[in-house]
């Protein structure tokens, strides 16, 4: 469907700005609205992900042109956020592929399948491809799929492999595109709105959150100081000036009230990757 062309819009380029404007925005939303028939693929994938992930698994995201750019999107920004690391790329073109189009990347079956083959049992692959079809893509879930990883696979076409072979698949169905086959419009707002509710409440059932505050995430700027200095108060009841030293030698602020409440630093970390930020919490305050 993604390649399809809605004749609604056939004489787009005719249009007056705003009613151009108008079309892309209706199209938004409509994209958007494909989220809420997904949120039960999207839970249970969330789920299945996170038992792996507790285990030590990696987290690995696989795509190819705008798909992979928003799944690399998606997971660089699980280290600021949440502190977890154990994240890879498998991008068809690469890194240069970021920034722009590599001639044919998408079409490189073997390569995906071999960048798959390299998880492992406790890993969990990411795939997402709009059309459910790309080769690069399909390689990697299937490449996966062979180590023993398991695979949640996003696309937004219905019956397509990537999503027939997946453990976990997620149907965004937003329909044909304004432009006709530019899924970097409907399909690429679903995806990139997907894979953050998915990420998201995995990072959530790992222990990452406390209530509804990133415990995790890294300090790294003064307004994230200010931010974690009020959570090791919260979490550790102490002050300021500790609070903020604490911070400096150790910027998670789970991590630094942890140590304040009396656990060394290796101590602290175990607990956490273990219990998550209230678990740990809980076994110290007994």
């Amino acid at each position: 469907m993604t390649e399809d062309v809605a004749q609604r819009y056939r004489d787009l380029d005719l249009w007056p700005a705003g009613e151009v404007l108008e079309a892309l925005f209706e199209a938004q939303l409509r994209a958007l609205s494909a989220l809420k028939p997904a949120l039960p693929a999207i839970g249970e994938g969330a789920v299945a992900a996170a038992q792996r992930l507790r285990a030590g698994g990696f987290l690995a995201y696989a795509g190819a042109g705008t798909s992979g750019r928003l799944a690399v999107l998606d997971g660089v920004e699980l280290w600021p956020t949440f502190g977890f690391s154990r994240v890879r790329f498998l991008l068809a073109g690469g890194e240069e592929a970021l920034l722009q189009a590599v001639e044919g990347a998408e079409d490189r079956y073997e390569e995906g399948l071999a960048q798959g083959r390299s998880l492992g049992r406790e890993d969990v692959l990411v795939a997402v491809a709009a059309s459910g079809h790309t080769p690069f893509t399909l390689g990697a879930l299937r490449g996966a799929k062979e180590r023993g990883a398991l695979t949640v696979a996003f696309a937004n076409n219905p019956e397509t492999p990537l999503l027939s072979e997946a453990h976990h698949p997620v149907l965004l169905d937003t329909g044909l595109e304004p432009i006709a086959g530019s899924t970097r419009l409907g399909a690429g707002t679903a995806q990139k709105a997907a894979l953050n509710l998915f990420s998201t409440l995995a990072m959530v059932l790992l222990g990452r959150v406390y209530g509804n505050r990133m415990a995790r995430m890294r300090v790294q700027n003064r307004k994230l100081r200010l931010r974690g200095v009020g959570m090791v108060r919260e979490m550790a009841g102490i002050g300021e000036a500790e609070a903020l030293a604490l911070l400096e030698a150790y910027p998670d602020p789970a991590l630094a009230a942890l140590v304040a409440l009396g656990l060394d630093p290796a101590q602290a970390l175990a607990l956490l990757e273990e219990k998550g930020v209230r678990g740990a919490l809980a076994e110290v305050r007994r």
